[in-house]
């Protein structure tokens, strides 16, 4: 299994300080039946700026602990990118890059709005060559109030990914429910952990299936690990039309 979103590096962001917390998380990690990991500490955010040089150098600090590699994970590169007018400029300086050297941008907003610059930037983006992937968008104060706004973003090629902990429920009842409702009208693509500590902000991938819920949407969740697997290879993502109500799925490109 792969996760898609988390912060497992050490001493980059808000997720592990020391070897002693990676390890038990990474050990989290397998025994939720993760194989494999797209590292994405913070970029351009208020607090955390992780250039890719430093993503590469800290995740081989990280793979070349013996405890690490006991535990057979395989790793690749990326970034959760804070949405602001640099992330441009920073592409041309490749102190940002797609996952795994991809074509996929993992792109975070600011919690409570979407800047009025999005759909400029994005069509920038996709204008050369990119695909943003918005970070949970079920924990996005203004698209949670409206789902037409993350609708036009996917409509327009973008993509999105859930954090697996929201379809249980860990955010509170109403990010649950508005999850299930973005996988209904298929704003959805991917699913994550955004593991950040083995207690407070735990993996959540494995027993992510035991949910009752959950379990009526297996399909989905499954597709959505294929979806991160081909991120990964940087190939053609196919996806179901976005609705705005609940209509029969139509499958369409992403180019």
């Amino acid at each position: 299994m792969i996760d898609f979103h988390n912060h497992v590096l050490i001493d980059v962001d808000d997720g592990p300080q020391n070897i002693e917390a990676a390890s038990k998380l990474l050990q989290q990690a397998r025994t939720e039946g993760v194989t494999e990991i797209i590292v994405t500490p913070h970029h351009l955010h208020p607090k955390y700026s992780t250039t890719m040089h430093c993503v590469e150098e800290k995740l081989l600090e990280l793979q070349n602990h013996e405890e690490v590699k006991q535990l057979n994970i395989n790793f690749y590169a990326g970034q959760e990118i804070r949405l602001t007018d640099q992330i441009i400029t920073e592409l041309e300086q490749g102190t940002i890059k797609g996952i795994n050297d991809s074509r996929y941008l993992l792109i975070e907003f600011p919690s409570n709005e979407v800047p009025y610059y999005t759909h400029k930037l994005f069509y920038e983006l996709q204008n050369k060559g990119y695909i943003p992937i918005i970070a949970h968008p079920e924990r996005n104060k203004e698209m949670s109030q409206n789902l037409d706004v993350l609708f036009e973003l996917i409509n327009m090629g973008a993509l999105s990914q859930l954090t697996s902990g929201s379809l249980v429920g860990v955010f509170g009842k109403n990010v649950k429910k508005l999850a299930f409702q973005m996988i209904d009208n298929n704003l959805v693509h991917f699913v994550g952990s955004d593991a950040h500590h083995a207690i407070h902000r735990p993996f959540l991938m494995r027993s992510l299936f035991q949910d009752r819920k959950v379990k009526q949407y297996h399909g989905e969740l499954t597709n959505f690990l294929t979806n991160a697997q081909k991120v990964v290879r940087d190939v053609h993502i196919s996806k179901f039309k976005p609705t705005q109500g609940y209509k029969e799925k139509k499958w369409f490109g992403l180019t």
